[in-house]
């Protein structure tokens, strides 16, 4: 396959096979030899199934941040402005071809269990998420949480539809529905 270490390689596609075919539907013997490895060589980097998935969690979460904090600071200091940039860029990448949405949310609906790993982190996520809606739509002149919580289920609902009516669905409107919720709590307050 190549030269990488087999660590890297048993991750890599670890997470694209559990993206694409979900996490309960891939085994550790096919994540081993689509990466070009032994299943000795994957429990050597990953104690077990569970720990590879809440590392790969971990993975997408951190690649979340990164892409929304890139948004956040690449706008002026407006809060409303990011709060719209963030739903523009949102549209955008919930709308490119290969999207499946959310691997978070995909991972606590399929590993529903209160302790499972990737539940706990999965979860977190999505209060942090939360939290960072509720401070923009705040910092925004927002007089409650009632704003950050629609755009919650905007963004919730949107990665969703997403996987069930595909790249032709109510993805493609998000950032003008969400600019109108902005409005309507905003400048009608």
């Amino acid at each position: 396959m190549s030269k990488r270490p087999a660590r890297d390689r048993i991750f890599e596609t670890a997470r694209e096979m559990f993206y694409e075919r979900g996490i309960r539907a891939v085994g550790v013997d096919s994540i081993a030899a689509e990466a070009d490895a032994t299943k000795m060589t994957l429990y050597r980097n990953f104690p077990s199934k569970d720990d590879l998935i809440a590392q790969v969690m971990r993975e997408q979460e951190k690649d979340y941040w990164i892409w929304w904090d890139a948004i956040i600071d690449g706008c002026p200091d407006c809060p409303r402005y990011k709060l719209e940039a963030l739903f523009d860029a949102f549209e955008s990448k919930a709308s490119e071809q290969d999207v499946h949405g959310c691997p978070l949310a995909n991972a606590a609906i399929e590993l529903h269990e209160k302790d499972h790993p990737a539940q706990v982190i999965s979860v977190n996520f999505k209060r942090e998420m939360h939290r960072r809606l509720v401070e923009l739509a705040r910092a925004a002149g927002a007089k409650d949480d009632d704003l950050a919580d629609g755009l919650m289920l905007l963004m919730e609902g949107s990665c969703s539809a997403r996987v069930t009516l595909g790249g032709d669905g109510p993805v493609r409107s998000v950032a003008r529905t969400a600019k109108g919720l902005i409005r309507l709590h905003l400048d009608h307050s």
